[in-house]
């Protein structure tokens, strides 16, 4: 069916995760994204165009108050190969779909000894709070991350200013964000990806609807109402933590959501399902765990998928299983990218055209 546009092209983005590092060896003192095809080298980013001008306004600040932090106290990011350094990324969030547009500012920073650290970064919540921001401020976080992985983890945070989280809508529901929640980084595209989602679903009335990789439980959260029950499956707990307390904000008593793997996680379960949403990872769903859900023999189902390759390996198990590929379309999330979410319905043939 095509390729659904994103609603809004440019700044469309509600989460960013800038590195510290150097475009260079020994260079001065970035931040922004990794160099295309590099680990090492950080380009800044102050013209990005994939978000809006709260995002860069930060950016640009948050640099230019630690290069100018003065010597012999001047801060360095975190070195991957020495394990070396203080700075490590700069997390910002901002709500889309809500009136005062709260926005989350996280410094992620390791725990080596940094001289009058509290004062340091008493004053650059200081420069923060200065901003003329068409957003709202809502936290100003300090997290500490010791682990050799280029990544954001959270090993502590504490709060500088306000609270560690806002409320984002989606589809007349409420969600909790915090730094950390899985969520998807395009909110006004998630609503044309989840409306195209509950478009193929249908009726649901009276039925059981497993969601697995269920993330924060937003697919979950936007059948309950339709449906008898709702079982969620997610790998991660803080996600399956923040699904509980998204379902609790919106008044959804027959949600229930379950922290491990899909693999093991189908087996404890005693409900079967009459439909089944799929909403994997990058890789896709597990050979074992596949087969273990075309063995519900459900008449419907529905697959997310943010890589299409990975999709087409799934299905071609699941057509061999018997399931037809009824329609499919396309949802630019990622606008100005090469990347897509889609959306395909799958029924099952008649049982004797099932292949064994």
């Amino acid at each position: 069916e095509g390729i659904k546009a994103s609603p809004v092209a440019c700044g469309y983005r509600n989460k960013m995760e800038f590195s510290f590092g150097d475009e260079e060896k020994d260079g001065p003192l970035t931040l922004g994204m990794h160099k295309r095809g590099s680990f090492y080298d950080v380009v800044t980013v102050e013209d990005c165009r994939i978000v809006d001008g709260d995002f860069r306004l930060i950016l640009k600040t948050a640099l230019e108050y630690f290069t100018g932090y003065p010597a012999p106290r001047r801060v360095t990011y975190f070195h991957r190969m020495r394990h070396e350094g203080y700075l490590r990324h700069l997390l910002v969030r901002k709500a889309a779909n809500t009136e005062e547009k709260e926005i989350l500012v996280d410094l992620v920073t390791t725990t080596q000894p940094v001289e009058e650290e509290q004062g340091m970064l008493e004053k650059w919540k200081e420069c923060l709070l200065r901003l003329p921001l068409q957003g709202t401020l809502t936290g100003i976080l300090h997290t500490r991350n010791d682990r050799p992985a280029d990544v954001v983890q959270n090993e502590g945070t504490k709060v500088l200013y306000g609270r560690d989280h806002f409320y984002e809508t989606l589809l007349g529901l409420r969600f909790l964000i915090t730094p950390f929640s899985f969520f998807q980084t395009n909110s006004t595209g998630a609503e044309v990806l989840y409306e195209t989602a509950r478009s193929y679903i249908g009726d649901t009335k009276d039925q059981v609807i497993f969601d697995l990789y269920s993330g924060t439980g937003t697919i979950a959260q936007i059948l309950s109402p339709v449906a008898r029950k709702v079982i969620g499956v997610e790998i991660v707990e803080e996600a399956v933590e923040a699904a509980k307390e998204n379902a609790k904000l919106n008044g959804l008593a027959n949600c229930d959501f379950i922290a491990g793997d899909v693999l093991k996680v189908l087996d404890t379960i005693p409900e079967k399902p009459d439909f089944i949403v799929l909403d994997p990872p990058r890789d896709g769903v597990h050979p074992k765990a596949l087969r273990k859900i075309i063995d519900y023999g459900v008449e419907r189902m529905v697959y997310i998928s943010c890589k299409p390759t990975s999709l087409a390996r799934d299905l071609e198990m699941l057509q061999a299983c018997g399931y037809r590929l009824e329609k499919a379309c396309c949802v630019d999330m990622f606008a100005w990218s090469g990347n897509v979410e889609t959306v395909v319905m799958l029924s099952h043939k008649k049982p004797d055209s099932v292949i064994n």
